[in-house]
């Protein structure tokens, strides 16, 4: 699984052109699920990512995790972030997990946020063209594969 994670002061979505979802402080999760992923990725990445400690504290240091802050979630499904790149110009998709595993994976790892108590999880729509609008804190952008960390 790839996360592209960013810092914000807030963030909002608006799911084919209507549906508006938005949280406050927090992180926006950009995520692509690859084929071969797994469940315990998934799951290892939402604990990874809610314990990242990219907040600053009291002296300025990036040193609070999102669960310290209370801070907010918004998880975007981003099946591009399984590009390949290597051969021309036309990005490959070759690598990206078939629509039902992603969604699968993806909602697993929703759920596994949840679950863990973060304070506000919103969600765009699997499969659907969503705008996002993120202001970026910092800026500090993340990115998690847990191929490269061996997860």
């Amino acid at each position: 699984m790839r996360a592209v994670i960013q810092r914000v002061q807030g963030a909002q979505m608006t799911i084919e052109h209507s549906e508006v979802r938005a949280i406050g402080q927090g992180l926006t999760v950009f995520l692509g699920v690859m084929k071969g992923d797994t469940e315990q990725q998934a799951d290892f990445l939402a604990e990874k990512i809610r314990e990242l400690r990219i907040f600053t504290d009291e002296n300025g240091k990036m040193n609070l995790s999102l669960m310290d802050i209370s801070g907010e979630l918004l998880v975007v499904s981003n099946f591009t972030l399984s590009t390949d790149c290597k051969k021309g110009r036309r990005p490959s998709f070759d690598t990206a997990a078939p629509p039902e595993e992603a969604r699968r994976l993806y909602d697993r790892f929703v759920e596994q946020a949840k679950a863990s108590g973060v304070k506000k999880v919103e969600t765009g729509e699997f499969g659907a063209h969503m705008d996002v609008l993120v202001n970026n804190d910092g800026p500090v952008t993340i990115i998690i594969d847990t191929e490269k960390i061996g997860k």
